[in-house]
């Protein structure tokens, strides 16, 4: 048992007790980040005359040589040791000796864990919003594409009215835009250091914490140590973001998958992101899209787990604030593979288009258009709804559309049909009628784009 605080005890810790308190087998995962603090806190150390030149410069290649030998693999990090601190100061202290016992001076692991944990928070932040960009980029690219595709919207699962696949898509591009939006303000605002907070109280050593902040790209220090060393918020707020990617995940991956049905025929998923049936060889079935709606509770999980574990904690640290780990880095890693995977599945997929038309044509979506077309002809609102719902009464009873009815049949619900009620209920029509902003009307999807397309390009630059 390689532990730092034996001093106060006269006995050995249980075994179980050891194991059920450490905590290495998943703070690994910090080892990069407890070790950019520490060298950003040896070079305070340094600064304000606490440690000499000569031993930050001792310390600093010490640690920066226990980083290249894990990235590089020739050390692994060794379950003997209580937690991922433990094991670098040890490793430290066994390359460079006496001057290692040095690097913990002005600290202490409350404040060491939670700059480690706003450090790997704050880079997993930054890897998820590239992702969500990609995604972003991807969804542009099928709207510049599918402006004139032409497919049922629906409400209630049922058809409703004609857009298009651009317009759709669109939905989905301001949803993600969000998520981007959430994230760059959870990074703005937890982007304060804690490293000198101390156990709770500070220190009595004069440490420059603006300096230290500076050197590990805070915008500044933490204005509370007892907060400093017990906040989590920035970690629930990035887990109920997480939690929000991955319900627009899931509502993608549904829709996904019902347009894959054989019912629909939307879309034709790759061969690379779909599996068969052991026993039914004519299965091919959207796993990847499944797997996302159902990976989505995990992740909604992590969130309550924080949630529940911080909701009684008295100031200042506790112990049961190490069960922010686990789950967190489970939720992080699990929507960076659902984004990667979903992305790739979406690039790839194809749109039938003629599916998607002749759905929004059988299913009356053009029947709000019929109305309106009585409307624009003097009968008023309610008795033309009442016609329209005659006139999709009696299709359906003739398994027909609407655009398939002859002007005399038009004519026998209302003598107000003239010759070009074909023009106002052709999809393309219903359509391009549509123009405020917002509306899947070509002219409007296209200024839509272009504003998209430049947010995007600010995002590049951000």
């Amino acid at each position: 048992m390689a532990q730092l605080w034996g001093g106060r005890f006269t006995k050995e810790t249980d075994k179980l007790v050891y194991e059920f308190n450490a905590s290495i087998s998943f703070d690994r995962k910090l080892y990069a980040q407890d070790i950019r603090g520490s060298i950003a806190h040896v070079n305070m150390l340094a600064r304000q005359g606490i440690v000499t030149e000569a031993e930050k410069k001792q310390m600093t290649e010490g640690l920066e040589g226990i980083l290249a030998d894990l990235e590089s693999g020739k050390i692994r990090i060794s379950d003997v040791y209580e937690d991922i601190h433990s094991f670098v100061e040890a490793t430290l202290i066994d390359r460079i000796g006496e001057t290692g016992k040095k690097l913990h001076t002005g600290r202490s692991r409350n404040d060491q864990v939670a700059l480690d944990m706003k450090l790997y928070t704050r880079d997993e932040i930054e890897r998820t919003d590239q992702m969500i960009r990609e995604i972003l980029w991807t969804i542009l690219e099928i709207m510049e594409k599918n402006t004139e595709t032409y497919m049922p919207g629906f409400t209630h699962l049922q058809k409703a009215q004609p857009v298009t696949l651009a317009h759709h898509m669109g939905a989905y591009f301001e949803m993600f835009k969000r998520d981007h939006e959430r994230l760059k303000s959870i990074r703005k605002r937890m982007n304060t250091c804690p490293l000198g907070s101390g156990a709770l109280a500070g220190t009595t050593y004069p440490l420059d914490r603006e300096y230290t902040a500076r050197l590990l790209g805070f915008d500044g220090p933490t204005l509370n140590s007892m907060d400093g060393v017990s906040d989590r918020d920035y970690l629930i707020e990035f887990l109920s973001a997480l939690a929000t990617v991955m319900m627009h995940l899931s509502r993608f991956s549904e829709e996904i998958i019902i347009w894959n049905s054989n019912e629909y025929q939307f879309v034709e998923i790759d061969d690379a992101y779909s599996t068969g049936s052991s026993i039914m060889p004519q299965k091919k079935n959207p796993d990847i899209a499944e797997l996302v709606r159902g990976k989505t509770g995990r992740v909604y999980g992590a969130l309550l787990s924080l949630l529940t574990v911080m909701k009684g904690l008295p100031l200042a640290y506790n112990k049961d604030m190490q069960e922010d780990k686990e789950t967190a880095f489970d939720a992080m890693d699990t929507v960076k593979s659902c984004l990667a995977l979903f992305t790739g599945m979406l690039q790839s997929m194809q749109f039938r288009k003629d599916k998607m038309k002749d759905s929004a044509k059988n299913g009356f979506t053009n029947a709000t258009d019929a109305a309106d077309y009585l409307v624009n002809h003097g009968v008023a609102f309610r008795d033309a709804h009442s016609v329209a719902g005659r006139l999709v009464l009696y299709c359906i009873e003739k398994n027909i559309a609407l655009d398939d009815m002859t002007l005399d049949e038009f004519k026998s619900f209302s003598p107000v049909f003239g010759e070009d009620i074909y023009d106002a209920i052709s999809m393309k029509n219903c359509v391009e009628k549509r123009m405020t902003v917002g509306a899947p009307g070509k002219k409007a999807m296209e200024a839509v784009i272009d504003i998209y397309k430049r947010y995007l390009q600010e995002y590049e630059r951000d």
